[in-house]
């Protein structure tokens, strides 16, 4: 029998795959608050549990007598990344979804490339209150737990949010019988034994107020896990990438691109513009790939990101240097930089009129020329739209 795929979605494009999973009565944009800036540098494929969001709880909408489990979930997300044609991939997930994860790492290595759990266990405590709540769903619906949702999933001073009250209505369509199979999932799950199997780099992270996942749960994860990083939100509860969405987005950043690439990421972004960024990137080639993750991590992550001087001096020094060996390319790019850093027109007038008497003129004449035009691009949005970016450097 064919493993059914969930539904999903994919965005970004041409960076490396990075699945994520949801948590119990979400869908796929539980991942909303993190997924604009991560697929600027992954492929990121996002999925619904059985009976969530667009994955039907049973195709053809029958009613299995096989419990559900975390492992046919899992078979699920091999079924999609085969579909996609997806080898290796990183996987983080929320809850039971972050289960999923930790199944596929310790069962099938070969495919997990890193790993991150938020919120997650190696098991969920008892089965019986798991088939408990299974049986209430399945008697009166959903209604019942999603009323005492908000406290399980956010903190007292987040649960009133517009991100809270929006979960926790669309809590409310999930399919009952999709839900009450998810609920047995959970309580058949228990990997405490198999945590050593998980050999992939892994992130796990704790809401330090989480009700659900308390960061005990979490602990255990990291204290199985050889190769693993424990992170605990402060001021989040169970679902912690909502209720603290930058700071969960930092660790997971940090985890998957490496913390020099996650601040060079960040501040090639600051300096040189999304616009121009997300334009290097697509441009991206398996033979240029190397060069990009080099200037990301050592330009931008090791040098830009020092203490030592200000951004405008950065800018001051990088252009002087780039006058003086003459790389036109990257002086039109580096005057855009200038501005965003903070110099002003003057200032950058002043910069290249010193170039004159130490790099000389006929540096500094061709210096003033390009950013002559640059300066007459940004004035008019026409002539910009109509000049050729390939004309322009990528660092």
């Amino acid at each position: 029998m064919t493993t059914p795929v969930p539904h999903h979605r994919v965005d970004g494009a041409g960076g490396p795959p990075l699945i994520l999973g949801p948590s119990l009565g979400t869908t796929l944009h539980v991942w909303d608050p993190q997924v604009t800036v991560l697929a600027r540098d992954f492929t990121v494929v996002r999925w619904d549990l059985p009976g969530h969001g667009g994955t039907p709880y049973q195709p053809g909408g029958e009613i299995s007598a096989e419990p559900l489990t975390v492992a046919a979930l899992a078979a699920g997300i091999l079924a999609l990344a085969d579909t996609l044609g997806l080898d290796r991939f990183a996987y983080a997930g929320i809850s039971l979804g972050g289960a999923v994860g930790a199944w596929l790492a310790a069962h099938h290595p070969e495919r997990v490339t890193a790993l991150a759990v938020v919120c997650s266990s190696a098991r969920f405590g008892e089965p019986g209150p798991w088939h408990e709540r299974a049986e209430l769903v399945r008697a009166q619906g959903v209604g019942p737990v999603a009323d005492g949702a908000a406290k399980r999933w956010f903190t007292a001073d987040f649960a009133d949010a517009p991100e809270a009250r929006r979960l926790v209505d669309a809590m409310r369509g999930v399919d009952p019988h999709g839900y009450a199979a998810c609920c047995d999932a959970i309580a058949g799950y228990d990997l405490r034994t198999e945590l050593p199997r998980i050999a992939a780099p892994t992130l796990v992270v704790a809401g330090r107020d989480d009700p659900a996942t308390p960061p005990a749960h979490a602990r255990e994860l990291a204290d199985g896990i050889a190769d693993s990083t424990l992170v605990e939100i402060a001021g989040s509860a169970h679902l912690a990438n909502v209720e603290q969405p930058d700071r969960v987005l930092t660790a997971l950043a940090e985890h998957l691109l490496g913390p020099s690439r996650a601040r060079g990421t960040a501040v090639r972004r600051e300096v040189l513009g999304d616009e121009h960024v997300d334009r290097a990137i697509a441009a991206t080639t398996e033979f240029t790939a190397p060069f990009q993750d080099f200037i990301t991590r050592y330009a931008w992550g090791e040098i830009w990101t020092r203490p030592g001087l200000d951004r405008r001096t950065r800018s001051c020094i990088t252009l002087t240097a780039l006058v003086a060996h003459g790389h036109h390319d990257e002086l039109a790019m580096h005057v855009r930089a200038a501005l965003r850093n903070g110099l002003t027109r003057d200032e950058i007038r002043e910069v290249l009129l010193q170039t004159a008497v130490y790099c000389g003129v006929p540096a500094a004449n061709s210096a003033f020329a390009v950013a002559a035009r640059v300066l007459a691009d940004i004035d008019s949005p026409t002539a910009r739209a109509t000049r050729s970016t390939a004309q322009e450097g990528t660092p």
